[in-house]
């Protein structure tokens, strides 16, 4: 159990689309809410200043200081429920609470600005670190721990699939030699090998070489897209009609696959397109209210670089 004592600790957080984020979640001042991801609480203070007296917000993460950041807030705002769990347990948390129906849900995917500035925490290749990446540092192995068993071709497919990763063959082997070398348990360790590995002529591009793996390996030691495809179908299902669902991913990847999600429940009909009627009587339950991607404002992107890859999409229960 991690026994850091953080409370003194400051971070620079800036939310990323804060005003569309929260103009997406809010429709309802009374209404029961979840903020899937709370981080550092920037969201969720900006929900609660939106929220009359009888509004509740329920804050979930799995990461050790955003839940004591969390319980901060609880002892500020009796509107607010902070509790210790990836997003994918939204479903248990909802039953203990007993809110069957919510009016909105938010998720704000992805690694923290205050996570990636923490070199002891892995995220960063800019920062000399273990090779961690566990959003939950209590709980399963780290990244250079679940290297060490890992196959080339698993390797490869991680790279590929999580990263989009031209030279995925390539960085495999270079981390899978270092790793049998004992060469392998530090971020600056695996950005080197990233580099290396890559061709000459792609190595000073406008993305630096180790960012794809970086991404890849954090979104496989975290199983992100097994929780992205719980958790939202959860959410879905809790939504009350007319509730909404605004979700700020990160990469093409994220974007996909809740744009993917969403869209089998706008459009649920398996019919053939020649049929002339449906005859599988699949009818929607959700509904776009913003399903072209809002990017961040010039304005936004001077004052928080961060939020240059930052994706929002917002859709509402229908049935």
């Amino acid at each position: 159990m991690q026994n850091n004592d953080d409370s003194k600790t400051k971070y620079t957080h800036i939310p990323v689309l804060a005003a569309p984020f929260i103009d997406g979640w809010l429709t309802d001042p009374d209404g029961c809410y979840v903020d899937a991801t709370f981080g550092r609480g920037g969201h969720s203070r900006m929900l609660l200043s939106k929220l009359s007296e009888k509004g509740r917000l329920l804050g979930l993460d799995r990461d050790y200081q955003a839940v004591k950041e969390g319980q901060r807030l609880e002892k500020e705002d009796a509107r607010f429920t902070m509790c210790h769990t990836d997003f994918a347990g939204m479903e248990h948390v909802l039953a203990d609470i007993g809110w069957s129906k919510v009016q909105g849900i938010g998720f704000d995917l992805g690694v923290s600005s205050p996570q990636i500035d923490q070199a002891e925490r892995g995220f960063s290749f800019q920062k000399e670190g273990p090779l961690d990446m566990r959003m939950n540092p209590d709980e399963g192995q780290t990244v250079s721990e679940r290297l060490k068993s890992v196959s080339e071709r698993d390797l490869v497919k991680i790279l590929r699939d999580f990263g989009d990763e031209r030279f995925a063959g390539r960085i495999a082997r270079g981390i899978l030699k270092a790793v049998h070398a004992g060469d392998m348990e530090t971020t600056k360790q695996l950005e080197n090998i990233c580099f290396h590995a890559t061709p000459p002529k792609a190595r000073h591009g406008s993305t630096h070489p180790a960012t794809r793996t970086f991404q890849a390996l954090r979104i496989w030691v975290n199983d992100e897209y097994g929780q992205i495809e719980t958790a939202v179908r959860c959410a879905m299902k809790h939504l009350e009609v007319d509730g909404h669902l605004s979700v700020i991913s990160f990469h093409s990847g994220e974007d996909r696959r809740i744009r993917d999600f969403i869209e089998a429940e706008v459009h649920p009909c398996k019919c053939p397109r020649e049929f002339p009627i449906c005859v599988c009587h699949k009818t929607p339950t959700m509904a776009w209210v913003q399903k072209k991607p809002i990017r961040a404002t010039e304005d936004e992107l001077d004052g928080n670089a961060r939020s240059r890859s930052a994706m929002l999409r917002i859709a509402k229960r229908v049935a």
